[in-house]
């Protein structure tokens, strides 16, 4: 299975995701990519490379090929202008340049794909995902990884966790599907009064909208998801490339290519149909949340 390894540089994922569509609009404007070339003034192979993801585009240039291709919607500009600042380090804006220092590039590059995309589909074996914790929980989470050493620098991490949760309840809200196997709901993460708190959290966001929680219950037995988590991000447009992201304890592994994106995608529905039902899932929730586990 080919992968792509993000830790020690920048992404590739926004690139190809920006040239692919623009690719897509050349291709439905029925031009070629000699008549693109002709409108930026450069050669066919510099066409080819930006579709490829493989120069970053300047914004004049992106607003030159948009008007070549037909494409007036400010919506539009607007949304791949912040696609092809992410892609290039050197002009990447967003509320997360704040906490410089404390975030590395692939996580930068992680929350600028996120910001663009419009779903998540995620698996997890032994964590709450990073959109449905609490403060406490995420506190937690971040001390036991050793990654971040000073108060100062947890801190500034859960503020960057807990600005990304406000697209759950932003006007045009970030939908996320999540499947936690059973072991998440026990693990006692950062203790009793922290892990019934994050439990009824997750009670509390399922009934949001755009929420929906499911748990892959111990009596399922084996599952592909026994291999690892994982998150599928889609961007709104239909023609958009899905991408998997799969994190380790040193860095975080990119897919692609859409054979390898089906497989996740077929990962995802096989876990969540093995999960209880939505409704059985906040149940379940409910019922370990004030079971003796967490209120003796």
């Amino acid at each position: 299975m080919s992968v792509r390894n993000v830790t020690a540089q920048p992404s590739t994922v926004l690139g190809r995701q920006l040239g692919d569509e623009l690719r897509r609009y050349r291709e439905a404007a029925g031009l070629s990519t000699a008549v693109a070339a002709e409108a930026l003034d450069c050669t066919k192979a510099k066409i080819s490379r930006i579709e490829n993801g493989r120069v970053p585009v300047r914004v004049p240039d992106l607003t030159a090929l948009l008007h070549a291709y037909g494409i007036g919607d400010d919506a539009v500009l607007k949304r791949l202008t912040t696609l092809a600042r992410s892609v290039n380090p050197r002009r990447r804006e967003g509320w997360w340049d704040q906490y410089g220092p404390v975030l590395e590039d692939a996580y930068r590059d992680y929350i600028a794909l996120e910001a663009a995309s419009d779903s998540i589909r995620t698996f997890q074996s032994q964590l709450v995902p990073g959109l449905l914790q609490t403060p406490a929980y995420a506190w937690a989470v971040t001390v036991a990884s050793k990654a971040w050493r000073t108060p100062d620098e947890i801190e500034q991490f859960v503020k960057v966790r807990a600005a990304r949760q406000e697209r759950l309840t932003a006007e045009q809200p970030l939908s996320v599907w999540a499947v936690v196997a059973e072991g998440v709901l026990h693990q006692r993460v950062g203790g009793v009064d922290v892990m019934r708190a994050q439990l009824e959290h997750l009670v509390a966001m399922t009934e949001l909208a755009n929420v929906t929680v499911q748990v892959l219950p111990f009596s399922r037995g084996a599952h592909g998801g026994m291999f690892g988590p994982y998150l599928l991000l889609s961007l709104p447009q239909v023609s958009a490339l899905d991408v998997v992201l799969m994190e380790h304890p040193t860095g975080h592994i990119w897919l692609e290519r859409e054979p390898e994106v089906a497989r996740y995608r077929d990962l995802f529905d096989d876990a969540r149909r093995s999960a209880l039902s939505p409704d059985e899932s906040v149940a379940r929730i409910k019922r370990i949340a004030v079971s003796e586990e967490f209120t003796a």
